[in-house]
Parts: C-alpha cells; sequence; structure tokens
C-alpha cells in the first residue's frame, strides 16, 4: 500500500478532489489506505501532491454529521464538511455507521 496513514483519535483529515473533511473517532493499531474519491485522504494542512487528477471518482458523496466505521479494522471517522467521492479503506468501500437501537421502555 503506497499511501499508507498511521491514523490518531481527534485527527483532522481532508479530501484532495473534493471539499469533504473528516474527523478520526476512533484509530486502527496499523496503518491504512484511507481514500477518498479514489485519492489519498490527506492530514491537515499537507497540500495534494500530482495524483489528485482534480476531480473526485463517482460515487456516494459523505454526509456532513455523519460516521463511516470498519469494526473490523477498529476505525471510525466522523464527516465534519461534506463532499463529493465514495470514502474507501484498503480498496474496500467504508459503510456509514448505523444509528444504535434505543433501549426499550417496557
Amino acid at each position: 500500500m503506497a499511501n499508507t496513514l498511521t491514523l490518531r483519535p481527534g485527527q483532522k483529515l481532508a479530501s484532495a478532489v473534493s471539499d469533504a473533511q473528516l474527523i478520526v473517532v476512533r484509530a486502527p493499531a496499523t496503518a491504512v489506505d484511507l481514500r477518498c474519491g479514489g485519492v489519498a485522504l490527506l492530514p491537515e494542512g499537507e497540500e495534494p501532491s500530482d495524483e489528485a487528477g482534480g476531480q473526485a471518482a463517482p460515487g456516494e458523496g459523505l454526509l456532513i454529521g455523519k460516521r463511516y466505521a470498519d469494526d473490523e479494522l477498529g476505525l471510525e471517522v466522523l464527516c465534519t464538511r461534506s463532499g463529493e467521492g465514495e470514502l474507501t479503506v484498503d480498496g474496500r468501500p467504508l459503510p456509514l455507521k448505523g444509528a444504535k437501537p434505543l433501549p426499550s421502555s417496557d
């Protein structure tokens, strides 16, 4: 994996090809290849390389205020600014985290 990142909770990430911004909520123990629109996400303040072709690959856009997680990896991110492009980790789509069911009031 050429563009792996070692993530830490609270780290801010930005897409090089859309307006999307994320915050790491839970970080995996190993480095991962986290991408939006097919291009590696960048730590806050880092400039995009030539790899960023200027446009996100087609895919479902990121939604502000939503969490995306892979429980198997131990990765969870929160979208703080919406943008175009599908979020992937190690080549697999990173799914939207479902809401926790509330306990019954019975």
